[in-house]
């Protein structure tokens, strides 16, 4: 009898619940990044129907922003930041949220948005060679086989859209691929951990990274605060709570998980699922072109998150 009850403890500390590891954790908020920011792509062109860009993306921001220090602060997080880390938070705002989201909503004024997703989305290739000289992370065989996929479906997808660039295009150009080059360094050099805890550090860099996309806005869109119909309001609404909310965490997230050349390459997965929610929501084409894209995209995208 003694000997049984004695027995018993050691089962219940030997029994355990199932855990996700750190990578799958990763891969799992890359997806969750992946898809929201897709969705944003044709919610952005709805939205720009009755709103100029940097206006309605930096208000989303701020808003949401807003709420995730709410949330950190009924979590009891600490929103005060070190002075020493001031310079570091202020750099990884402007290329992880000014740069990415205000450059890449620019770029649309100029150039059409299928043109404008594909020079954005040649960040993977930035990443990697970023992650060469400032981490060390040499890439391999299959790290170049997967981007060299991963870009092969953007450009057969957008591939079929006549590409010109003329004097007119030239600043929609520019801030696409500044948009790329700027969040891919900031992927790579905003690896190391500032000390401030997850949300709170999300809400300051949205903060601060979309305050200059109002203020720019008020001062050269003059947005037009009462034309938002209810379906805009919605799409405003989404655009608050997942692309600039719970996508940015989920990033971070995977960021910290991952490498940075994987995680690059897998958010490929934009473009693909934005054309599909395109052609579901916005009637937009999707056919053989479309579909032989994805396959390309989706086979790079499982190269690079299987590399270790």
């Amino acid at each position: 009898m003694t000997d049984h009850t004695r027995s018993r403890p050691l089962t219940v500390r030997t029994s355990s619940s199932p855990t996700i590891s750190p990578r799958t954790f990763g891969v799992i908020c890359l997806l969750v990044t992946g898809i929201g920011w897709a969705f944003n792509w044709p919610s952005m062109k709805f939205l720009l129907h009755v709103w100029p860009p940097l206006f309605s993306r930096g208000l989303a921001g701020v808003l949401s922003a807003t709420a995730l220090a709410v949330v950190a602060h009924q979590r009891g997080e600490s929103l005060k930041v070190p002075g020493v880390a001031v310079p570091r938070l202020l750099f990884a705002a402007f290329t992880n949220v000014f740069a990415w989201m205000g450059f890449s909503s620019l770029c649309m004024k100029w150039v059409p948005v299928g043109e404008g997703a594909l020079l954005v989305y040649t960040m993977p290739i930035w990443t990697t060679l970023f992650a060469w000289p400032f981490l060390g992370m040499r890439p391999t065989a299959r790290g170049f086989a997967a981007l060299l996929l991963g870009l092969a479906g953007v450009m057969v997808l957008l591939g079929g859209q006549e590409f010109a660039i003329d004097a007119g295009k030239l600043y929609g150009v520019a801030f696409a691929l500044g948009a790329a080059v700027l969040f891919a360094l900031g992927a790579v050099l905003n690896r190391t951990p500032l000390p401030v805890t997850p949300i709170a550090l999300t809400a300051w860099q949205v903060g601060l990274g979309c305050l200059p996309m109002v203020l720019l806005g008020l001062a050269f869109e003059h947005p037009d605060l009462g034309a938002l119909t209810p379906a805009a309001l919605g799409t405003f609404v989404y655009m608050t709570i997942f692309p600039m909310g719970v996508c940015y965490l989920t990033w971070f997230a995977a960021l910290r998980r991952l490498p940075p050349a994987a995680a690059s390459t897998a958010m490929l997965l934009v473009p693909i699922v934005g054309v599909i929610s395109a052609a579901i929501m916005l009637g937009e084409p999707l056919g053989l072109r479309e579909v032989s894209a994805m396959i390309l995209t989706l086979s790079g995208v499982v190269l690079a998150l299987r590399q270790r």
